[in-house]
């Protein structure tokens, strides 16, 4: 009976136990952990560390390159206040300046500009974005941040046009160190005036200049100034024009005054420009010595050759009328006289007076002609020229020779070749000697002008060439 007892509380024990392991309703069930002791951790380690034969070094973490942090939070932008300058009412923060020149893609006469694509850059320092960086390394940021922090406001001076470039995003890129300096970059293309002086064009030189400014601050507040001289200014050597070879690119700095606002700091980008002539040669030059030489072509044209000789003269004139229309049309309405205009119109006015020439010879011909007429009709008659006194004994066969004279039609079979008359004249109250005869010339050689022209035409064009090209060149 006691056994018995004893046996019933032993089992009432056990479904106590096993009641108090079983989870309530509802209860989630939770997978068995294994949790490791610190030796057993330990030891782990050691074998990781003997397997690979080397120690892991864990490093510190740089703030700078933590990802998920705000910029904004880092370089604590909202605690300031970014509308003032740098150390505003202290002395005048520096902000240096280089540029790299990319392009110089268009020079114009016309309008009197360049356009230049360069890359600007700005250097200085803002404690304010100064921040904390164990291995020193930057931060480089586009253009959303500089909306939010002070920059230089700088702008070309003389300025007809610029853009900064936004393909495929904004070029404006900024770099900030943690010592607080400041890099800011931009590309930008700008149209600006160039007051050029064309009295020498096409043989001229021109020299050009970019000017950059800060619009708002003056000298008191700003230092503008080239970063390193005239090493801040680079260009790139494949940058080449049509018309113009690239001398040189220097460097300035000067202070720009306004009466109203002060002061300010202006840096100059300087270009020297020596136009191709090569070009104005074959398309200006060229031709117009061409015209002028055609129009000594007349000179050699028999003068009663009316039909040959004018055409050719007309056409010579309109030429050149049209090459000194062409040259202006691509050019400013200058008020001065350039060294183009100068070569046009000497040429111009040696074509216009070959014509002339001709207008001169045609007429004193017609007074010739009517001359001998006249003449023809007052002497007598000498059929057979069997008078012996009518012709001078003078009159040789080298004179017919000598005189240059294209000569007249032939008149019965005898082709006269000078006209030399004796006027008989009773000159008793002159020299007392009655029926004494004056012996009297009357020829006019018209064609001396053509052969006085072959020589004096090109030889003052020649000497006006000689002049031209040393005055100019």
């Amino acid at each position: 009976m006691h056994t018995d007892v004893v046996l019933l509380a032993a089992l009432l024990g056990l479904l106590g136990a096993s009641c108090a392991h079983k989870p309530s309703r509802g209860q989630k069930l939770q997978p068995q952990r294994h949790v490791r002791s610190k030796r057993e951790l330990s030891l782990a380690e050691g074998f990781s560390n003997d397997r690979f034969g080397s120690t892991i070094v864990k490093r510190s973490p740089d703030v700078t390159k933590v990802w998920g942090r705000k910029s904004e939070q880092l370089l604590r932008i909202d605690d300031h206040d970014f509308t003032m300058r740098p150390g505003f009412g202290g002395p005048a923060v520096p902000v240096g300046v280089d540029v790299q020149v990319e392009s110089l893609d268009a020079i114009s006469e016309v309008d009197m500009d360049f356009t230049m694509t360069l890359y600007l850059r700005h250097y200085w320092k803002d404690e304010r974005l100064s921040f904390k960086s164990n291995t020193n390394q930057s931060m480089t940021f586009d253009g959303r941040l500089v909306k939010k922090i002070w920059v230089p406001d700088m702008f070309f001076v003389h300025s007809k046009k610029s853009f900064t470039h936004d393909t495929t995003k904004d070029n404006v890129m900024l770099r900030v160190y943690p010592d607080g300096k400041v890099l800011y970059s931009l590309r930008v293309t700008v149209t600006a005036m160039c007051s050029m002086d064309l009295s020498r064009f096409p043989l001229d030189t021109q020299t050009c200049s970019l000017e950059i400014e800060s619009y708002a601050y003056t000298d008191d507040d700003l230092m503008l100034y080239w970063k390193e001289g005239n090493r801040s200014l680079n260009t790139d050597e494949r940058i080449s024009l049509s018309q113009f070879l690239i001398q040189e690119f220097h460097t300035t700095t000067k202070l720009a005054f306004y009466s109203s606002t002060g002061w300010y700091n202006r840096l100059y980008i300087n270009f020297t420009l020596r136009r191709h002539i090569f070009f104005f040669l074959l398309q200006t030059y060229f031709p117009a010595t061409l015209m002028v030489m055609l129009s000594w072509v007349s000179f050699w044209i028999d003068r009663r050759a009316v039909p040959a000789r004018v055409p050719l003269g007309i056409t010579t004139v309109l030429t050149m009328s049209t090459i000194i229309t062409g040259v202006n049309a691509s050019m400013p309405r200058v008020s001065y006289i350039k060294a183009v205009d100068i070569y046009l119109w000497v040429s111009f006015v040696f074509v216009f007076l070959s014509v002339i020439e001709y207008a001169a010879v045609n007429y004193l011909s017609t007074l010739q002609e009517r001359k001998e007429r006249k003449l023809r009709e007052k002497l007598p008659c000498t059929c057979g020229m069997a008078h012996p006194g009518l012709m001078s004994a003078s009159y040789s066969e080298e004179d017919v020779n000598t005189t240059g004279n294209y000569g007249m039609p032939e008149e019965n079979g005898v082709r006269r070749e000078r006209i030399l008359a004796e006027l008989v004249m009773e000159n008793d109250q002159v020299t007392g000697h009655v029926g004494s005869r004056a012996y009297s010339n009357v020829w006019i050689d018209t064609h001396a002008i053509d052969k006085y022209s072959r020589v004096i035409f090109p030889g003052s064009y020649i000497l006006f060439n000689i002049i031209y090209w040393t005055i100019y060149s």
